[in-house]
């Protein structure tokens, strides 16, 4: 079998240079997708290196801030035109839904489209410096080398949230996906390549963490590291950037509330319910896993949504007919599985769920909608991430309690509150302690808004001018359009 060329190293498409390679399966039905290069830490180097040296020279981020942006413009046309090739791959690498796929799409084009627009939008600006024989100015360049590191849940989106801005910015890059969905990031280096980007200035190497992505934290010559993933490797990516004081960003995750209060729309906050903590199988960093109910309708209401979970239909990416599909891997129903007996031996009572998909399902790494209650504060089912379609519930009376609820939580990604009383949402959402608060919704973002969280939840934002900033660096230039002598020293003349 012909040796792979999968990572995109200086302008070239090469194989691993040790000849690895790593098989890509669909998780919905263990059916091989692809056999894709497995690149070693030396690989990484090479890529490190080619980032450095185009950066160095100067092409990408000499190019006016305008053209970037037209450049990224042109990268969203692309991305619209093979929407379907796209989705696709996606869906075969992960097991979602097809449909879900080609909204990913459809938001990775918006993503482009959004830092294309403002990418020549920053110019800087004067300050005043109370002398009118002094200019002042800020100006912001671009961070310089950066290592991307992204997730597989949603695999080209989350990538994007880094490229867009990395480029807008001019910086360069190494990508690297995660080894289980390696697929779209594939496909987007061929775009970036087919529409002329300076060689070097994007690279792309796969593999796992350990060995192709370590480099990128503890190079010296990269200058930022981007990472999106759980809390674990996020610490241990902080700890080995440190030791070249680096620029981090940090997106590690979410313990999510979405609280529900008597007077809230039973029926839509009952739909969002089951949106919040299912869509993709929960594998969703803001997902809503923590419903927070308040007493007077939280027996009604958990029995509606057991009620509902319990006909959500599993199903292939390209069953027309499934509402959810499989977990990535059988490592993580393993996890998922392990969380929920878990929650039961500390006491928590399984409402639905907790079993793997049968029958033809078998083929693939199916766990069914779960909803748990009775369960306890302080337990590991409200302080640890499932990300899995697992849901617990508490129960409340009064905004005081709902808010102590929301927040006792280590992580702070996002939260939901649902009321029909306006000012009571806005008092609850000022008072919640994570990055993103949605009132009577879940799950919507926009690329123009900030993304990011409190806590655990990690460091810095993506989307919106903050994202934008990331990749950049604020330069103070200071320019005396009058020198004179300060005097400050005294010219004593030549001492014989």
């Amino acid at each position: 079998m012909t040796t792979p060329a999968t990572l995109f190293i200086d302008g070239a498409w090469v194989p691993a240079s040790d000849g690895g390679t790593r098989e890509i399966r669909n998780p919905a039905d263990g059916e091989l997708v692809a056999v894709v290069s497995e690149a070693t830490a030396q690989d990484t180097g090479k890529a490190i290196a080619a980032a450095r040296s185009a950066f160095d020279r100067g092409e990408w981020a000499a190019v006016p801030a305008p053209e970037r942006g037209d450049f990224l413009l042109r990268v969203a046309a692309e991305l619209k035109a093979r929407k379907a090739d796209f989705a696709h791959a996606e869906t075969l690498d992960t097991g979602k839904r097809l449909v879900e796929s080609e909204i990913d799409m459809d938001d990775i084009a918006a993503c482009f489209t959004y830092f294309g627009k403002i990418a020549g939008q920053n110019a800087g600006r004067i300050v005043d410096a109370g002398n009118p024989e002094v200019v002042s100015r800020i100006e912001y360049e671009p961070v310089g080398v950066c290592g991307l590191i992204a997730p597989w849940n949603y695999p080209l989106l989350q990538a994007a949230w880094k490229i867009a801005p990395a480029l807008a910015a001019g910086c360069t890059f190494v990508l690297k996906p995660s080894e289980l969905t390696p697929s779209t990031s594939i496909l987007m280096m061929k775009v970036l390549e087919d529409l002329g980007l300076p060689r070097g200035t994007a690279n792309l190497v796969l593999g796992a963490g350990a060995v192709a992505g370590a480099p990128l934290a503890e190079s010296p010559d990269v200058d930022l590291v981007s990472f999106t993933g759980g809390v674990a490797t996020g610490k241990t990516i902080a700890a080995a950037a440190a030791g070249t004081v680096k620029k981090v960003a940090l997106e590690l995750g979410g313990k999510n509330p979405n609280v529900v209060f008597a007077d809230a729309d039973f029926d839509a906050a009952l739909d969002n319910a089951l949106n919040a903590a299912f869509v993709h199988s929960g594998q969703v960093c803001s997902a809503g896993a923590r419903l927070i109910v308040e007493e007077p309708i939280a027996e009604r209401f958990t029995a509606e949504l057991v009620s509902r979970a319990e006909q959500i239909r599993m199903g292939g990416p390209f069953d027309e007919t499934a509402e959810t599909g499989p977990l990535i891997s059988e490592a993580h129903r393993d996890k998922v599985t392990a969380y929920v007996k878990k929650a039961q031996e500390e006491g928590a009572r399984l409402r639905c769920g907790g079993t793997w998909g049968t029958g033809e399902l078998e083929k693939g790494y199916y766990y069914a909608p779960t909803v748990l209650d009775n369960v306890k504060r302080g337990s590991s089912a409200l302080l640890d991430e499932a990300f899995g379609p697992v849901v617990t519930v508490e129960t409340f009376n009064g905004e005081d309690e709902a808010v102590a609820l929301a927040n006792d939580t280590s992580y702070g990604l996002a939260g939901a509150v649902w009321s029909s009383d306006a000012g009571k949402t806005q008092r609850v959402a000022r008072r919640l302690r994570h990055g993103t608060i949605w009132i009577n919704d879940f799950h919507p973002y926009l690329p123009q808004a900030e993304w990011g969280g409190f806590g655990i939840s990690g460091v810095g934002r993506e989307l919106g001018p903050t994202g934008l900033g990331e990749y950049q660096e604020a330069k103070h230039i200071y320019q005396n359009i009058n020198p004179q002598v300060t005097g400050w020293f005294t010219d004593h003349g030549k001492v014989n």
